[in-house]
C-alpha cells in the first residue's frame, strides 16, 4: 500500500478539521444530545467510515479493504468498551449531564493523539524488529485473560492514580460549570472536571495498549491502522449518549472482547512463527508450516463474535428482568396475602369478643 506524505497529510488535517467542528457546533455550549441528534450523527460516522473502508479496497485492494474493516470492527467494540469506564467515571465523579460531553470530547482527542503516538511506535518497531510479533501476541493474550476475569473490579474515579493526583493538587468539593479551575479567597483550585479529564486521559493511555497491538495483529500497514482508530472514535461521543442505557446491559461485551483479543494474540504468534529470526527458536528459520490465518477468516471471525456477545447479553439481561419482574410479583401477593390474614384474624378475635360480652 504506497500511501504518500501529501495523504497523510489530507488524512491528519481532515480528522482535525472534524473534531474542531465537532467542539464549535456541538460541544462548546453545554447541553445534553436529545437521541434524535445522537442517532444521526451516529448514523452519519459510522456511514463514513464504512464508504471510506469501499475507498480503500476500491483504489488499493479489497486486501487492504478487508483489513482495514477487521480493524475497523476491532476498534469499535473496544472503543464501546472504553465508553463502559467512561460511564463509570462520569458516575463515580457525578458529572452532570450537560457537561458530559466535554469530558468525553477531550478524552477521545487524548485517545486519539496517544494511539497516533503508538501507532508511530508499532510501525517502527514492527518495521525493525520482526520478533515484536511474539511480543504483541503475548501482550494480547495476557489482555484477554485480564478482560475476562478482572473486568469492572475496580473504579477508576477511585483508584490510587487519582487519590494521588488529589493529595498534590488543590481541588474543590464542587463543580464551577465547565471550568477546569476556580479562584476562592485569592487562592487557585482546580474542580472536580479537571479530576475528571485526567482520569480518563489515564484509561486512554491504558486501552492504547489494548487496542494498538491488537489492529497491528491485522494489518501492518500504519495508515489502515490511523484510520481506523480514527473512524473508531468519531461519532463516540454521540454513541454514549445513544446507547449509554444499553452499555449496562452489554453484560457479555468483556468476554467477547477477550475472545477477540485472544484470537488476535494466536493470530500475531503464528505470524511470528511464520517469519521468525530468532536464533534461540527454530534455529533462527522460519516455521513455514506454521498457518497465516486469512483476513476474510479474521473479519468473519470479529463480527460473529461481537453480534453472539451482544445477542447473549441481551438474552440474559431480559431473562434477568422477567425473573426480577416475577419475583417481585411473588413478593407483592405475599404482601397481600399476609395483611388479609391480619385483617381476618382481628376481626374474628372482635367478633369473638362481642359475644363473651
Amino acid at each position: 500500500m504506497n500511501i504518500t506524505p501529501l495523504v497523510w497529510i489530507i488524512t491528519i488535517a481532515v480528522t482535525i478539521a472534524f473534531f474542531v467542528y465537532e467542539f464549535f457546533a456541538h460541544v462548546r455550549k453545554p447541553h445534553e444530545p436529545t437521541i434524535g441528534e445522537s442517532a444521526r450523527w451516529s448514523a452519519f460516522y459510522i456511514g463514513l467510515a464504512l464508504l471510506f473502508g469501499v475507498g480503500i479496497g476500491t483504489v488499493s485492494g479489497w486486501t487492504y479493504g478487508g483489513e482495514y474493516f477487521a480493524g475497523y470492527l476491532t476498534e469499535k467494540a473496544l472503543s464501546i468498551d472504553n465508553l463502559f469506564v467512561f460511564l463509570i467515571v462520569m458516575t463515580g465523579f457525578a458529572v452532570p449531564r450537560m457537561y458530559q460531553q466535554k469530558v468525553l470530547m477531550i478524552g477521545i482527542v487524548i485517545a486519539l493523539i496517544m494511539r497516533g503516538g503508538f501507532i508511530a511506535l508499532g510501525a517502527t518497531l514492527i518495521e525493525n524488529f520482526s520478533w515484536i510479533f511474539y511480543l504483541f501476541g503475548a501482550l494480547l493474550l495476557f489482555l484477554a485473560y485480564r478482560q475476562a476475569f478482572a473486568h469492572g473490579e475496580s473504579d477508576p474515579a477511585n483508584g490510587r492514580f487519582i487519590r494521588f493526583v488529589r493529595r498534590i493538587l488543590p481541588v474543590s468539593d464542587e463543580y464551577n460549570g465547565d471550568r477546569l479551575t476556580v479562584q476562592r479567597d485569592g487562592k487557585r483550585f482546580f474542580t472536580p472536571m479537571f479530576l475528571v479529564i485526567i482520569a480518563i486521559g489515564f484509561i486512554d493511555l491504558i486501552f492504547a495498549v489494548d487496542s494498538i497491538p491488537a489492529i497491528y495483529g491485522l494489518t501492518e500497514e500504519a495508515y489502515i491502522v490511523f484510520t481506523a482508530n480514527a473512524f473508531a472514535l468519531m461519532g463516540l461521543r454521540q454513541l454514549y449518549f445513544l446507547i449509554g442505557g444499553l452499555l449496562e446491559r452489554l453484560v457479555y461485551l468483556a468476554q467477547g472482547l477477550a475472545v477477540i483479543l485472544a484470537f488476535i494474540g494466536v493470530k500475531l504468534v503464528l505470524h511470528a512463527m511464520h517469519v521468525n529470526e530468532l536464533p534461540f527458536i527454530n534455529g533462527g528459520e522460519p516455521m513455514l508450516w506454521a498457518p497465516e490465518i486469512p483476513i476474510w477468516f479474521s473479519l468473519v471471525f470479529i463480527g460473529a463474535t461481537i453480534a453472539v456477545a451482544t445477542v447473549a447479553s441481551l438474552m440474559k439481561t431480559r431473562r434477568d428482568d422477567r425473573r426480577d419482574a416475577l419475583e417481585n410479583s411473588s413478593s407483592t401477593s405475599a404482601s397481600l396475602t399476609t395483611d388479609t390474614g391480619l385483617t381476618t384474624d382481628t376481626g374474628l378475635t372482635t367478633d369473638t369478643q362481642k359475644e363473651h360480652s
